[in-house]
């Protein structure tokens, strides 16, 4: 009777709901913070024996087989079935696949852990935990606490760690790490890119006065007529700080030592709005990425960050950057790195991606698909590289189902919260090939309301799809009618016919928009050379972009700029052909190793020849 009654008790106490993440703390490397980042210790976990109990109910949490609470013994008799210890470890950030062999296809639970000390605490400071993104479910736990869990795998966030729960020496935290795909996810079960799984990006403790500022944004007012402004030399900056927790007093102090700028805004609730009007503003563009030194303080805290003023928008079938039309030479990136076969993460690894970007000619990069390191963005700001950054909401996802569209809008915010200061991003997208229906349009213009609720200063896209006609080929996807751009993403020539089917096609858009090609590629086996009609030879996808290039070249009026498919090979389970794939998504550009196939230079002349073209 005991035993059903400690059954009961066990059972019940699982139903509490977890605890959501706290409201996301933006620009965190400007924080007082200790790195997390380092060697980890994991249990493989593929049943999730230490998050059930034998009867598959959450187990509580003073379960001392529960994974989250140090397996501690006090006599040699008592049994315990799981430990932390090495040579089980794993480093973070990084993903768990390219760490051991065991990993490589794994899909599922694991378990990380570390211990640390209690960092140096001022009398009122606050502690958060924070993660620039663990792929896909989390749940933390410290010190045998739960603090809360998330989902998405591509978005950062925190949760703050009670100070009474922090310990002087050796605070020790798990957590469960869970990449397994599910039909009501976003992404969904099928995708064309390798699951990474693991704590993916920085963690870090992050410490605030009692009273802080969460977010903010500072930006090129988008109202302005940015061409009156430019003759006029008065440019308006508009901007808004959102505080932790309401004040009634004290003041958040702006500065911009460079343009003279030192305001000081007195604080009444927790939000407080401003603008102000500058003269002798560097605009920010690809030619010209100026960054300014900006710094808000409240509550002797002072945040520093690098930002640029520009403004993007659209005008009938032209995209103009700071009024001017700009062509977008684009190139689409996964979040890879080929010659490690594993999940990009450092500035190092972001040099490299957008570096091969720069060396292409590109003016642009397609973050593909879902939103990359704060690395990528903020280095594309240095770089002057304009960014299309994207959530997954990829192929068929469930579309009718509530719960799915607010766990898309939860990652659609994260995305922008994090990102929105940043100048180079140009464009969010809401989505990638997602098949037309009433249903499916409506699920997606609700993102595109969500995300202009969020930002107005930016254009707002979703990759489509098209379907070949001999004779024109028209881009109607009604999606197209709320979007601010028309973008689409066409394989004439390599899914079904051959390259030489650009030479007659002809396009349309049932849209007065600027028409943008989000995707177009071939496949080539790097190194395999043969004729160009010989499939995955480098000549075929050489051949591949001399076709499109040729069609490029009299598309219509409101060809706005292309964004071909894909920078770097990179790994994919559906990709299965075990003489030219072997695992690989072989569309690349450069291969597994960074080497550049043919097709590069055919690229790269053309975008060279556009920049030149432009200058003139």
């Amino acid at each position: 009777m005991i035993r059903k009654l400690m059954m009961l008790l066990a059972m019940s106490l699982t139903t509490i709901p977890a605890m959501a993440a706290d409201r996301l703390i933006v620009n965190t490397d400007s924080r007082e913070s200790v790195s997390l980042n380092g060697t980890w210790h994991y249990i493989l976990d593929p049943y999730e024996t230490g998050f059930y109990n034998y009867r598959y109910k959450e187990r509580s949490e003073g379960d001392p087989e529960a994974y989250w609470n140090r397996p501690v013994t006090k006599h040699r008799s008592e049994r315990r079935e799981h430990g932390y210890r090495a040579p089980y470890t794993l480093e973070v950030p990084g993903d768990w696949n390219s760490q051991d062999d065991t990993f490589t296809y794994y899909e599922g639970t694991v378990w990380y852990q570390r211990d640390f000390d209690r960092p140096q605490l001022g009398k009122n400071q606050r502690v958060f935990l924070y993660f620039g993104a663990v792929n896909y479910e989390a749940h933390v736990y410290l010190n045998g606490k739960k603090l809360g869990m998330h989902k998405g795998g591509f978005t950062p966030f925190n949760f703050e760690v009670p100070r009474d729960l922090l310990k002087e020496k050796d605070n020790f935290l798990v957590v469960k790490v869970d990449n397994k795909r599910h039909p009501d996810e976003i992404p969904t079960i099928n995708t064309d890119w390798w699951n990474y799984g693991g704590i993916t990006r920085d963690i870090k403790l992050v410490m605030t006065p009692d009273n802080f500022i969460q977010q903010y944004e500072i930006e090129l007012d988008p109202a302005q007529d940015i061409l009156t402004a430019k003759q006029e030399n008065r440019f308006r900056i508009s901007g808004n700080v959102t505080l932790d927790k309401a004040a009634s007093s004290g003041a958040v102090t702006l500065a911009i030592p460079e343009l003279g700028v030192e305001q000081r805004y007195p604080v009444t609730g927790s939000r407080l709005e401003f603008d102000l009007e500058l003269e002798d503003l560097q605009l920010w563009s690809p030619k010209t990425p100026k960054l300014y030194n900006v710094s808000l303080t409240y509550n002797s805290e002072e945040l520093a960050d690098n930002i640029g003023f520009r403004k993007i928008e659209t005008s009938g079938k032209k995209i103009l950057l700071n009024g001017e039309p700009v062509f977008l030479r684009g190139i689409a990136i996964h979040e890879e790195i080929p010659q490690g076969v594993r999940r990009a993460h450092s500035e190092a690894d972001a040099e490299q991606l957008l570096g091969w970007a720069k060396d292409l000619n590109a003016n642009m990069v397609r973050l593909a698909h879902y939103p990359h390191n704060e690395q990528m963005t903020r280095l594309a700001d240095k770089m002057g590289l304009l960014v299309w950054s994207e959530i997954p909401v990829y192929w068929t996802i469930d579309f009718g189902n509530d719960a799915v569209l607010d766990k898309a809008k939860a990652q659609l915010k994260e995305m922008i919260a994090r990102d929105h200061n940043r100048a180079s991003i140009v464009i969010w997208s809401v989505g990638n090939e997602t098949p037309v229906s009433p249903v499916r349009t409506g699920f997606m213009k609700s993102l595109i309301d969500t995300a202009r609720s969020l930002d107005d200063s930016r254009l707002i896209s979703a990759a489509l799809e098209v379907h070949y006609n001999p004779e024109t080929n028209r881009v109607d996807d009604p999606l197209g009618a709320y979007t601010d751009i028309v973008s689409v993403n066409e394989y004439l020539g390599w899914y079904g016919g051959t390259p030489d089917m650009c030479r007659t096609a002809n396009w349309e858009v049932a849209y007065d928009k600027p028409l943008f090609i989000s995707e177009t590629g071939a496949g080539a086996k790097s190194g395999f050379h043969a004729d160009r009609e010989t499939r995955w030879s480098e000549e075929y996808q050489q051949w591949y972009y001399e076709e499109q290039i040729k069609m490029l070249k009299r598309m219509p009026d409101n060809y706005s700029g292309v964004a071909p498919w894909i920078l770097a090979d990179f790994r994919s389970p559906k990709r299965n052909h075990p003489l030219y794939q072997q695992g690989w998504n072989r569309k690349g550009l450069i291969d597994e190793q960074g080497h550049k196939k043919k097709a590069f230079d055919v690229l790269k002349a053309y975008y060279g020849e556009i920049e030149k073209d432009a200058d003139q």
